[in-house]
């Protein structure tokens, strides 16, 4: 049976396309609390596993070591856009490690905005690896090898000593059987792991909650999410939703894209994980159905709600300007079950 529409695009009056996929919300207990579609699907969570990658560096001494700064820790966890203070932070790491942007085996990408891809153009300049979204990412990868003297040169290789780590932490995370754990190759060529929806939605309730957890990863946690909270730019950039999220929510959640369409969410205080995944892998209705939820559940101010509601409808409009319909959330997202759990935390 297919999942549930969770985001309609309108023409006039015509439902013209939609999207498909799941929702699940699970309280401290991992109970699901609240679900759309098959929690039990399996899918890459992509960059949104980018906060658990990192555990291992800041479990081990490393952050101490170098003096990585705040900005420094939100950057290893971020899907950059490639700005200036992006690429300026990425390079301050690796000097901090004795190393350069030659070591990143990310692959070139261009920048995510306009401007900063135009001046690349104008300037006759190519697009670097240090540009690259991962880029911050694969630094703090490099930095946990030369802390704990491992190999830099087959830093991404599956087998990897810090890759067989990271698999030990990310199956505690998500509470899966680590034999069960399917890898393949991720868009920057650093192993990723699948998950089902569910136990993405765990993992995240893990990284604001990890009480269950030893004394060294919950302060790693806290480490991670102070350092967010306080330079939400650098987990995206400019125009960009998880850093708007994140400004905006003033501590309360962190929230993190993965391509393909999948977004995740811990809300702290109330214990919660949550994680989106749209079936088609489209780019930009896990935002729309993300911020519906954040909205009904009453986590930010009106203000903040206000500031963020394109996210959950946008007008669609023509190269003339016009407006031709609607992206919305679907009615199928009506959370009137969770107005009800809302009451009841």
């Amino acid at each position: 049976m297919s999942n549930p529409i969770l985001v309609e695009v309108t023409r006039g009056e015509v439902l013209e396309s939609f999207h498909r996929g799941v929702v699940c919300v699970v309280d401290e207990k991992d109970n699901i609390i609240y679900s759309l579609g098959d929690t039990q699907q399996i899918c890459y969570p992509r960059s949104a596993l980018k906060f658990l990658q990192q555990i291992p560096l800041l479990t081990s001494g490393a952050v101490e070591h170098f003096g990585f700064t705040e900005k420094e820790i939100a950057l290893f966890c971020g899907s950059h856009n490639g700005e200036a203070e992006h690429v300026e932070t990425v390079r301050g790491i690796l000097a901090k490690i004795g190393l350069d942007e030659s070591h990143l085996q990310c692959g070139a990408q261009m920048p995510t905005l306009k401007e900063d891809q135009y001046h690349l153009i104008k300037n006759d300049l190519p697009a670097l690896k240090i540009h690259n979204n991962c880029s911050g990412k694969h630094a703090g990868f490099l930095a946990y090898c030369i802390y704990k003297g491992w190999p830099t040169d087959s830093y991404i290789a599956p087998n990897h000593p810090m890759h067989l780590e990271i698999l030990e932490v990310i199956a505690e995370f998500h509470r899966y059987p680590k034999e069960k754990i399917q890898q393949g190759i991720d868009g920057c060529s650093a192993p990723i792991f699948a998950f089902p929806v569910y136990n993405q939605a765990v993992a995240y309730k893990n990284l604001v909650n990890p009480v269950d957890f030893p004394e060294p990863v919950q302060k790693a946690c806290k480490m991670m999410v102070d350092a967010i909270t306080k330079y939400p730019v650098m987990i995206a950039g400019h125009k960009r939703y998880c850093s708007d999220l994140m400004r905006l929510s003033e501590g309360k959640l962190i929230g993190k894209t993965g391509a393909d369409g999948v977004y995740s969410i811990g809300i702290r205080g109330r214990n919660l994980g949550i994680c989106i995944k749209v079936d088609d892998g489209k780019m930009g209705p896990q935002y729309n159905i993300a911020q519906s939820i954040i909205e009904q559940l009453g986590i930010l101010s009106d203000a903040s709600n206000q500031e963020l509601r394109q996210y959950v409808r946008q007008e669609n409009k023509n190269f003339g300007g016009l407006v031709t319909g609607e992206t919305k959330v679907s009615t199928n997202v009506q959370l009137n079950s969770i107005s009800s759990l809302k009451n009841n935390i």
